[in-house]
């Protein structure tokens, strides 16, 4: 490990990761990359039940994954910043690339 990263700084990505790795968990995140979406159209698109999604978006909001917006009654969703919208399509463009063989 490089010396400039500290172990809580390792910690913290280790929980990033962690929270990332349930599929229904990413699944969500992605729906809010692209454009703010409320818990009830996440829920429908990914058909999950609306407290589920609600659930998650709270684990996913503490870790500074996703934000919410209130808009009126209804509160939308987007991932955090660029830096996870990032991260998400870089690692989409990874699991598309062809694999090259046993390179180890």
């Amino acid at each position: 490990m490089p010396p400039s990263i500290h172990e809580e700084s390792v910690a913290q990505l280790a929980d990033l990761f962690h929270l990332l790795g349930d599929p229904t968990r990413l699944r969500i995140v992605l729906a809010c990359v692209a454009a703010p979406i409320a818990v009830s159209e996440i829920a429908a698109t990914l058909d999950l039940s609306s407290s589920l999604v609600s659930h998650h978006l709270r684990l996913l909001r503490a870790a500074r994954i996703v934000k919410a917006e209130r808009q009126g009654k209804q509160v939308f969703y987007s991932t955090a910043d660029a830096h996870i919208s990032g991260v998400l399509r870089d690692m989409l463009e990874h699991i598309a690339e062809p694999s090259t063989g046993g390179d180890v």
